[in-house]
């Protein structure tokens, strides 16, 4: 009896695994296949009716990119695997405007669709770090190619869309320069030059005696901190960083190929 119960024991165990390994497999073989669908699955009308109504990024632009912008959309939605946590579901409309929000950065780069971050994260609300000990409202870990955010965090930053803090393009922006270097490491789509006149502008401003009135102190953490900031700043303030830092700014446009001065010439 004893014999028996541990083969059915070691049975059941490996049926459990076998089926994980399926399961992982389609997931995998799903994402792979996102472009594919892409071009060939039409766009979900549901998901024009929703960046009509809440993305004022896609209502800017001319009709031939909107739909540039949906395929776009469409093609990240099909090729990330989005994990609610402390919440049944992840709702269409947070993986929509999540999309949205990384194609929004990349837009100007076609080929770019951060596949190397092939999971969200989305918690309702800020969510405790037992690593840092901290309330987070995002992160990005390269490891496990994740991107985290607070669903909450992420709605307020595109509410204001003028106060330069937006949780949703900040980890977007972390993502970007860390999947050109673990990525691309022979063959990088941001611009090398633009990337090292930014890296030497964010040295600057960081390390002068005068106070930086433009950004926010915690873009001088590090310099991918400046990035991420300077990038909020970017779609949020175009204006205002243009007239202060036109140098910075002519470097953010080349880095990321658009102007957000110039949204109708995307």
């Amino acid at each position: 009896m004893f014999s028996y119960g541990v083969v059915l024991a070691i049975v059941l165990i490996l049926i459990f695994q076998h089926r994980k390994r399926i399961r992982r497999g389609y997931g995998y073989a799903t994402r792979a296949t996102a472009p594919l669908k892409t071009y060939v699955l039409p766009v979900p009308q549901q998901y024009r009716d929703i960046l009509q109504k809440y993305f004022r990024y896609y209502r800017n632009l001319s009709d031939k990119n909107k739909a540039r912008f949906e395929l776009k959309v469409t093609n990240f939605i099909y090729g990330k695997r989005f994990i609610p946590r402390n919440v049944s579901h992840v709702p269409v409309e947070a993986k929509v405007l999540i999309a949205a929000s990384a194609v929004q950065l990349t837009f100007g780069l076609p080929h770019v669709y951060l596949r190397h971050f092939n999971k969200i994260l989305v918690y309702p609300n800020n969510y405790y770090s037992s690593i840092t000990k901290q309330y987070h409202k995002g992160e990005v870990n390269p490891k496990y190619g994740i991107i985290v955010l607070s669903w909450q965090a992420f709605v307020d930053g595109y509410i204001n869309q003028t106060d330069s803090t937006n949780v949703g393009l900040h980890e977007m922006a972390h993502a970007l320069r860390l999947e050109n270097i673990v990525r691309y490491e022979n063959s990088r789509y941001l611009n090398e030059n633009a990337l090292e006149q930014f890296d030497a502008w964010a040295k600057r401003i960081c390390a002068s005696t005068e106070p930086n009135t433009f950004f926010r102190p915690y873009a001088c953490v590090n310099v991918h901190e400046f990035f991420a900031v300077a990038v909020e700043n970017f779609f949020e303030r175009p204006a205002r960083f243009s007239e202060e830092l036109p140098e910075l700014y002519s470097i953010m446009v080349k880095l990321l190929n658009q102007n957000p001065l110039e949204m109708k010439q995307l």
